[in-house]
């Protein structure tokens, strides 16, 4: 059962509720058709017009939720004659956030999925080579990886090896395996030991090229995150240290010389500091989001 982010409604309710709303699904599906490979590849086991169908219903009841939240906040600490205003536009914005944040839902789940694949890639493939040289079959080596601490490669593996047990052919069972996998590096070493095999070479001088072209990539990628690192860095300095300094600077001089209400200035250094709050966990996470996945932990 998928439990949506920002959803306080129970996901058995959303699912069943969402067939009520499937034809209104479909028509704003063509909105996002990335969805559907994103759900795919989350190997979430439910249609996109129903999980589309489960935002729009948990926004709906998180909406006027918020709007009756906000509505009684405002008139209590700030007596205002458009609180409702106020408020419906206060609940907009978060509602069409947390909205956003559920289309991309199972993207996130996706790209997890690539990072723990990705993360122990190189380590999983060093180990099979020395499987190998020491005589143990490739299907051996596959299986003791699956069987090991390698995160979702081990997973992965896993997979094969259950397809293999059950009675498929080994070449098809890695198919499988890389078509459904979002991983660019994994299917690629994936479809080079097809290759290999279908060739009759020695599997394990292809490994040994594998290892050798992810270890390339590595260095790359290095290099890559470092020059991210800086503009980041800089924009971080200007958005969440220099901009918030320079703006309580300047309220406090502006209302030394106009008569700001002490609720309102409140109310600004309360929004200030929310906005900086913001910030400060979107620059943490696209610091996370941009470190190189072929490293390991």
């Amino acid at each position: 059962m998928i439990r949506l982010p920002f959803s306080f409604l129970p996901p058995p309710f959303l699912e069943k509720s969402s067939h009520n709303i499937i034809g209104v699904s479909k028509k704003i599906s063509k909105l996002v058709p990335h969805l559907k490979k994103d759900i795919k590849h989350a190997e979430w086991k439910i249609d996109s017009d129903l999980y589309l169908g489960m935002c729009l219903i948990s926004n709906s009841f998180l909406f006027g939720f918020l709007v009756l939240v906000i509505s009684a906040f405002i008139f209590k600490l700030f007596p205002e004659e458009n609180f409702i205003f106020f408020a419906l536009i206060a609940a907009l914005f978060i509602t069409l956030f947390a909205f956003i944040q559920q289309m991309i839902y199972p993207r996130l789940i996706s790209q997890k999925r690539v990072r723990g694949v990705e993360r122990h890639l190189m380590a999983a493939l060093q180990n099979m080579v020395v499987q190998m040289n020491s005589g143990v079959t490739l299907f051996d080596s596959l299986t003791n990886i699956a069987n090991s601490n390698y995160g979702e490669l081990a997973v992965e593996f896993r997979k094969a090896v259950r397809m293999i047990n059950s009675g498929e052919d080994f070449e098809r069972a890695l198919e499988i395996i890389a078509e459904s996998n979002p991983s660019l590096y994994f299917r690629r070493a994936i479809w080079q030991i097809l290759n290999g095999l279908k060739a009759g070479g020695d599997i394990t001088r292809v490994i040994e090229g594998i290892i050798k072209s992810i270890s390339e990539e590595q260095i790359l990628q290095i290099q890559r995150y470092g020059s991210q690192l800086n503009p980041i860095a800089m924009f971080y300095m200007l958005v969440a240290v220099i901009m918030p300094s320079l703006g309580i600077t300047f309220i406090i001089v502006l209302s030394s010389f106009i008569a700001i209400p002490p609720e309102l200035t409140q109310l600004i250094f309360w929004i200030l500091f929310a906005i900086v709050f913001f910030f400060q966990i979107m620059f943490l996470g696209v610091i996370k989001s941009k470190r190189p996945n072929l490293l390991s932990d």
